[in-house]
């Protein structure tokens, strides 16, 4: 083999590893996605189990801390809001995506509680 056809074999293999990159991460930011709606339905279901055994959902000064459960991160490793009250309801848990911050598209985007069903 010559050095211009090692060369050029390199190239290609490069070009496909990165092509792979990329379509893994696009997997990765989905699955990330898909946990954090996961996650905000068991948080969900932690508020109104909160909701029957106290008569009362839990205030903004209590928060999450207050449930029985264990998912308070979410997948980007920052904790998961809660309102109370919320938007359209008496709560509401927010994820603010990727970026971390209110707002956005795409993997950015906030993923809220009273979203989910819609």
């Amino acid at each position: 083999f010559t050095l211009i056809e090692v060369m050029v074999v390199v190239v290609i293999i490069g070009l496909l590893a990165g092509a792979v990159a990329l379509k893994v991460s696009d997997h990765v930011d989905k699955a990330r996605v898909a946990r954090a709606k996961s996650d905000i339905s068991t948080i969900m279901t932690a508020v109104e189990s909160f909701y029957l055994d106290n008569s009362r959902y839990p205030s903004n000064d209590e928060g999450l801390g207050v449930l029985a459960i264990q998912t308070t991160l979410d997948p980007w490793k920052r904790p998961y809001q809660f309102n109370a009250p919320g938007r359209e309801g008496p709560y509401e848990i927010i994820c603010y995506g990727a970026d971390g911050l209110s707002g956005g598209d795409g993997i950015n985007r906030d993923i809220v509680s009273s979203e989910l069903d819609k």
